[in-house]
């Protein structure tokens, strides 16, 4: 398999997962590479992370894997079926199991539908149960998320913030999916939220089984809920390990340098800051080589015409980097 990865349980495969867009107002044949040569597992009733700059490509994954945009070229296989041969009808039925909890909790409910219609929808596109049945489904999920039965009748204005991320996730749970993709699910709440928010979905994770891939860009929050976790930069993956090796000996500088950033209680156990330097490049004119090789403390002359390939350096841990071993 790609890049070496193997997991006989794998719930969703994806492989060389690749999307190009040719977005409006650029050049002619300008191709914006959102995502280039893809490829993870998730295993069954495991939380996968995704992590990265803005721009890295994280959200666009979690999108092209439920088929939201349509990927370029590439496989998603979610139990052992290419999602990406399916027509949209034979789709229809695979959405059931997959669903996705958004990044901004103000826009992602609707202020004209009742918050039991917006739980019972799925269900209905889904044509599953009756609507006393729906109804009944809709509220054990509002008791799964710990908001009381009488907002079931009420609107997404009456709730905070963090009670309309709970909807949302209770939106999710309605289909009973066997895969959620949490994108940003905690970015948009105050601080004081985002702990409550976090733990709840690692409480339905392991009480569900469900398998996650959780999107984020807060280094911390991975850590507490991720399994494993995959470190994005402009669209390829740099890094996969299981959290534990991750933090414990990242072997990316790109990697190292996210963690670097993240802020310590004990400063004796702090790391020391790596600040990365110049921006992100876009991804409509990315570098050549190894696409992370302009902000590379590290890069050597070959680093501009080599692509590194996804190698494994010791069990479960893979890098994208053709130096073995960099200072750290």
């Amino acid at each position: 398999m790609a890049g070496g990865l193997s997991v006989t349980d794998a719930l969703l495969s994806v492989r060389n997962l690749t999307k190009h867009f040719k977005p409006a107002g650029f050049a002619r044949g300008a191709v914006v590479r959102a995502l280039e040569d893809v490829s993870f597992d998730v295993p069954r009733g495991k939380v996968v992370g995704l992590v990265g700059e803005s721009g890295s490509g994280k959200t666009t994954i979690g999108r092209s894997v439920l088929r939201l945009i349509e990927p370029t070229s590439g496989e998603v296989r979610f139990n052992g079926v290419d999602l990406t041969k399916l027509s949209a009808a034979e789709m229809r039925p695979q959405r059931r199991h997959m669903q996705y909890i958004f990044q901004d909790p103000f826009a992602s409910l609707s202020p004209r539908m009742t918050i039991g219609q917006i739980l019972t929808e799925g269900l209905e596109i889904q044509r599953i149960g009756t609507r006393p049945e729906r109804a009944q489904r809709a509220r054990v999920a509002l008791a799964a998320v710990d908001l009381p039965a009488d907002a079931f009748d009420r609107y997404a204005h009456e709730f905070s913030g963090g009670q309309r991320q709970r909807i949302g996730i209770a939106r999710a749970l309605t289909l009973e999916p066997q895969l959620i993709v949490a994108d940003e699910p905690v970015s948009a709440l105050d601080v004081s939220i985002q702990a409550q928010i976090v733990n709840l979905l690692r409480d339905l994770q392991l009480r569900l089984g469900l398998s996650m891939l959780f999107i984020s860009h807060d280094l911390a929050v991975v850590e507490y809920i991720c399994d494993t976790v995959i470190v994005l930069y402009l669209g390829r993956i740099m890094e996969i390990a299981s959290s534990e090796q991750l933090y414990r000996e990242p072997h990316h500088p790109y990697t190292r340098a996210l963690l670097s950033a993240i802020p310590s209680p004990d400063p004796a156990k702090a790391r020391s800051r790596q600040i990365l330097k110049g921006d992100i490049p876009s991804p409509a004119n990315p570098p050549s080589g190894c696409v992370f090789r302009t902000r590379c403390p590290h890069a050597i002359e070959e680093c501009a015409r080599v692509v590194p390939p996804l190698e494994e350096v010791s069990p479960g841990h893979f890098k994208a980097c053709i130096r073995q071993e960099v200072s750290r």
